[in-house]
């Protein structure tokens, strides 16, 4: 009887307590880990899942189940000034809320305010919010303390955070500013000051929107830097789903033709760039490392350089990690990079970008006089044969192949080659299109005056007269000066063809003019100036050909 009143006291027992557990104690769902890391036999990307508990090795994965109770602090702003920037980062998430570049401003008007390369929305991420096992966003930024600022000598400014998650893991955030570089590197420390040893991969963010309101004609979007290979992301291609890239990787960005924000990882070999369209416009950047597993008592550091700034040839070399890359010219590369050097190079003794071009365009046709000097002779001496060739025409209009043989040899005859008057312009097709990259994406054209009325080269040119023009606004001077001289150009080049095509030539003028209404103003002028040197030129040939 006592053994059977100690069973059933036993079993109530029991039942009251698996009752209370059901009834009243919500249990948490088992938190899955994802993991993207680079598998050690392929080098690719590897996704793990691993459910929180007993793990079959010796590393135990990261807890990330926070209590329900817990009281989360809010994070403060910090404020960090150089020379070159200010920038604000938040305790909540170390992360980087604004940065504001002191030698650009917003908009051309002088009082828009230093040019802010974060655009945040309400809800949206913030850059470099740093995660360990688990991917972000998958849990809370941690909230950090931060310790004061310190300043070095040289200036650069330094600046620590530390964070503890609820498993125990401590991290370390050291921010370091440099004073003389658009570059902060990143340091963070992962600490694991329990008993278990804890696995997991490191995962460091960007989160970006356009940095302008403005309709770029060049590449606005994510980019990456994986094998020494330059890889451009087009929207579009995002919007049918996210973009993984794993290899070495040079750097993961976010750029437009005039602005840069990018990550370098410095430790560690293989990593995984993850990109994805988070809405219409805004770009979500992960970086992930390879997993770790880091032994009770023990640390692993991770370092990173972050490049926030402007798309300068110097800042970008300065700043190392291959970073001038993004200054990308696509197939015209070649000859783009030692235009814009030769470009720079000249504002460097002329202080002005818009003599930098005129000289530039005066460098290049020099370059190219001779070959122009022959063609524009070959078309005068195509001109003056009209007449012979249309009497050859007539007489063996019903035999073609006679027809072409005697045209052979009337070339022959008088030694001139039928395309020699084209071929100088083929050859400098290419230049002139390489010209045309620089101008269109180089930086240093940003709000750069010229004289008068021009005073942003990389805008379309306007002249203010009190009232706007339909579709213009202002009367675009340079624009229409520009169609004058080809005008002026197609009347004083020999005409070789037949009196259609002539007709149909003449209208060329006219189209460009249209073409170049909205086009920048310092490629404008380089058009405008190597018009009037192929005005001079072909008037030197006329007038030696006549005499």
């Amino acid at each position: 009887m006592d053994t059977q009143r100690i069973f059933l006291a036993i079993f109530l027992s029991l039942a009251i307590l698996l009752g209370y557990q059901y009834f009243f104690v919500p249990s948490p769902s088992p938190v899955t880990e994802s993991i993207v890391a680079p598998s050690p036999e392929n080098g690719k990307a590897e996704e793990k899942s691993v459910a929180n508990g007993p793990a079959p090795v010796a590393a135990a994965s990261l807890s990330t189940v926070v209590p329900a109770d817990a009281v989360v602090r809010q994070g403060r702003d910090i404020p960090v000034t150089t020379s070159l920037y200010s920038a604000v980062v938040t305790e909540t998430g170390g992360m980087v809320k604004s940065f504001r570049l002191k030698n650009y401003r917003e908009d051309f008007a002088k009082d828009s305010g230093n040019k802010e390369l974060l655009r945040p929305k309400s809800g949206d991420n913030l850059p470099l919010n740093f995660s360990w096992g688990v991917e972000p966003g998958n849990i809370p930024p941690v909230v950090y303390e931060s310790a004061p600022i310190t300043q070095e000598q040289g200036g650069d400014v330094t600046l620590t955070m530390r964070g503890k998650l609820s498993s125990g893991l401590e991290i370390v955030r050291t921010m370091r500013f440099l004073e003389q570089q658009y570059l902060v590197e990143l340091t963070i420390d992962v600490v694991n000051p329990t008993a278990t040893p804890l696995q997991g991969a490191p995962y460091l963010t960007l989160d970006n929107r356009p940095f302008s309101n403005e309709t770029q004609m060049v590449f606005v979007g994510p980019a990456v830097l994986r094998d020494g290979v330059l890889e451009e992301i087009n929207s579009d291609d995002l919007k049918k789903g996210s973009k993984s890239f794993t290899g070495k990787i040079g750097w993961a960005a976010y750029e437009d033709n005039y602005f840069f924000c990018g990550i370098v990882p410095r430790t560690g070999e293989q990593h995984t760039a993850n990109f994805t369209l988070q809405d219409d416009n805004r770009v979500n950047t992960v970086l992930a490392g390879a997993s770790d597993v880091i032994q009770p008592g023990q640390r692993q550091q991770y370092s990173y350089s972050v490049y926030f700034g402007p798309k300068t040839m110097g800042a970008l070399k300065s700043a190392g990690h291959e970073l001038e890359r993004s200054i990308n010219f696509g197939w015209f590369d070649v000859m783009a990079k030692p235009t814009l050097y030769l470009l720079n190079f000249l504002h460097g003794y002329v202080g002005n970008y818009g003599l930098a071009i005129i000289l530039v365009t005066v460098l290049i046709k020099l370059l190219f006089w001779p070959v122009s000097q022959k063609g524009m002779k070959s078309m005068k001496t195509m001109q003056k044969l009209q007449p012979k060739m249309a009497k050859l025409r007539e007489k063996f209009k019903d035999d073609k192949q006679l027809q072409q043989q005697e045209m052979i040899k009337l070339y022959q005859t008088y030694k001139v080659n039928p395309v020699g008057g084209c071929l100088p312009m083929v050859i400098q097709i290419p230049v002139f299109f390489a010209l045309y990259k620089v101008l269109l994406q180089t930086i240093e054209l940003r709000h750069a005056p010229f004289f008068l009325w021009i005073t942003d080269l990389s805008a379309p040119d306007r002249l203010s007269i009190g009232f706007n023009l339909p579709f213009v606004g202002g009367i675009p001077v340079l624009t229409l000066l520009m169609g004058a001289t080809m005008f002026l150009q197609q009347k004083m080049t020999p005409s070789t063809g037949d009196p259609t095509q002539q007709k149909v030539m003449m209208f060329m003028p006219v189209i460009f003019t249209f073409m170049f209404l909205n086009f920048a103003s310092g490629l404008v002028l380089y058009w405008f100036v190597n018009n009037l040197l192929s005005i001079g030129q072909q008037y030197l040939v006329n007038r030696h050909e006549t005499a």
